[in-house]
């Protein structure tokens, strides 16, 4: 038995004070000995609203057994999110990174109200998985992250199919290019089961994080959502959770400046979400670590890029799961020096132990590569800066043609009004179109642009065009595509002073972002321009926009560990 008598528990299980909490503990159905156990958290964001998320309570059943089995008592529990896929192209977009934010703090409330000693966090959906691994930072009691899996590809025309190329249809639709009858076959096929968007976009690339920065035990994010034996991961996490409550071994003892670096290569070398961005900074922020977009830009400079998924690539998480998961990738980083190896993981290991048996085959299979013979130098996500983005903003390469672009400003305050300018195909070859007033501030809740990107793409104008927005991007984005651009137009950033026809100049090789119009001109026009207020004047989203910061640092709405007085864990 663990000792409850210095962890968190102990103010609502032990000693007479603590009789009518355990009056309640008794009206579940716990015994006597269930209650002088350690309680854990099982945190899970099921529901209905997606794909993404109803095969997690399954997998919480499997995680509370081997909680239940290692001597702790499981507590489940669950929070919300808001799935990109259904969001995407609509206000709903605005809710997408405030859940983010609603999730972590939610779990964290939850944490503190009922005072668990340990949380195992089981996510699906985008911002659900830096939500959660967000608040383990944060609380810092003995913590296990668990992705819920990806979904299985779609099959349509003999050839394996995404949500993204539903995304990319719509495109062609208003090209005509397939007709209606075709669209609707595509759609009831791309997604064939339970989990996340099978590609290398957001989920995946999180997923990827929380295996290399420690928090999920190895091997555990590539098997797919439907697969039972995605089961045994989650009863390995609820041991997992149990021994770190023994040794008091807390999250911010695994995740540090090393870790956050060996993430941020697993996601440049495999293409990964250009959102990874604003989250290794968010998650930083939660630790008091400096590690900002410019920082994360700079590792993404310097990882060649090895692992060819899509949407920049061939393959899906399917095949990554079938050559080994995310070990390969971290496996073949530290053949080629680019991983501390010398980190630990949940499961109490060095990252050099949990790799010493994996073997990575570069001629039986074509997803990973060798750092040696990369598919290219730099990594699948680039930072740029310049006049137009002092504080920075982020490109994802991988798949594209040309790295440079130079073209004339085609001016849009709000996503809707690009969207419906592309829909019209009232651009034309080398515009630069400028989504703006669509940052964390400005949206409020920078919202992504796939529904307009990939209409362009699908409009078969991908490499004919670039897009440059203080938003986001899905990562089932492709082409030049500039996000985050910082400051916002909101808070008067260089991107709110553009004007149609303004010559711009984007290079992901030099990595510059650069309006060329003369300093003396920009001064004049920043005279006149006025606070722009958004649509919201009460409610989560205007509570968002009163408080979140820069997308720089992780658009992020609380200082973080450098003002934190004491953590949870220190109760």
């Amino acid at each position: 038995m663990i000792d409850k008598s210095k962890l968190p528990s102990r103010h609502v299980s032990l000693g007479a004070k603590s009789s009518p909490h355990r009056s309640y503990y008794y009206a579940m159905g716990m015994t006597e000995k269930e209650i002088n156990q350690p309680f854990v958290g099982v945190a899970t964001c099921w529901n209905e609203s997606a794909p993404c998320n109803i095969s997690l309570s399954r997998q919480a059943q499997s995680t509370k057994k081997g909680v239940k089995e290692s001597d702790g008592t499981p507590r489940e529990f669950t929070t919300i999110t808001v799935t990109d896929g259904i969001a995407m192209g609509h206000e709903g977009m605005k809710s997408s990174l405030v859940s983010r934010e609603i999730i972590a703090d939610s779990v964290e409330v939850s944490m503190r109200g009922h005072c668990y000693d340990g949380l195992v966090g089981i996510a699906g959906c985008d911002k659900s998985l830096p939500g959660l691994m967000m608040a383990m930072l944060r609380l810092n009691v003995p913590s296990v992250f668990l992705y819920g899996g990806s979904i299985l590809p779609g099959k349509y025309k003999d050839k394996e199919v995404t949500v993204q190329d539903v995304f990319e249809a719509v495109g062609k639709f208003d090209a005509n290019k397939i007709s209606e009858k075709e669209l609707c076959e595509l759609e009831k096929v791309a997604c064939p089961s339970a989990g996340s968007c099978g590609g290398q976009f957001t989920a995946n690339t999180m997923a990827c994080v929380a295996e290399a920065i420690g928090l999920a035990i190895p091997g555990s994010s590539s098997t797919p959502a439907p697969f039972e034996s995605r089961d045994k991961y989650a009863y390995q996490s609820g041991v997992a959770v149990m021994n770190l409550i023994e040794k008091q071994i807390k999250p911010r003892e695994i995740v540090n400046k090393k870790s956050l670096v060996n993430a941020a290569r697993v996601v440049a070398c495999s293409g990964g979400s250009t959102n990874a961005a604003l989250h290794l900074p968010a998650i930083a922020n939660e630790i008091g670590i400096d590690f900002d977009l410019l920082d994360v830009a700079k590792i993404f400079k310097e990882t060649p890029y090895i692992v060819d998924l899509k949407p920049g690539g061939k393959y899906l998480a399917k095949d990554l799961y079938e050559i080994g998961g995310v070990p390969i990738i971290m496996k073949a980083l530290q053949e080629g020096g680019l991983l501390y190896d010398d980190c630990i993981n949940v499961n109490g290991k060095s990252i050099k132990d949990n790799l010493r048996e994996i073997d990575v085959n570069y001629s039986s299979q074509n997803v990973v590569y060798p750092v040696k013979k990369p598919i290219t130098k730099t990594g699948g996500v680039v930072g740029l800066k310049g006049n137009l983005a002092p504080d920075g903003a982020i490109v994802k390469v991988a798949g594209m043609k040309s790295l440079s672009f130079k073209g004339k400003a085609r001016c849009f305050n709000c996503e809707e009004d690009a969207f419906e300018a592309v829909s019209k195909k009232k651009y034309k070859e080398g515009d630069v179109i400028v989504i703006r007033y669509e940052g964390p501030k400005g949206g409020p809740g920078m919202r992504e642009m796939l529904a307009t990107t990939a209409a362009i793409y699908g409009q078969g104008m991908g490499d004919k065009v670039a897009l440059i927005t203080d938003g986001r991007f899905s990562g089932a984005t492709r082409g030049f595509c500039v996000g985050h651009i910082s400051p916002e137009a909101a808070v008067q950033g260089p991107i709110s002073l553009i004007e149609d026809d303004d010559e711009i100049i984007l290079d992901a090789e030099k990595g510059i972002i650069e309006l060329l119009v003369p300093e003396s001109k920009l001064k004049e026009r920043s005279k006149k321009i006025r606070e722009r207020e958004n649509d919201f004047g009460s409610g989560a989203l205007w509570k968002f926009s009163q408080s979140v910061g820069s997308a720089r640092f992780g658009a992020v709405t609380h200082p973080g560990a450098k003002k934190e007085k004491r953590s949870f864990s220190d109760i």
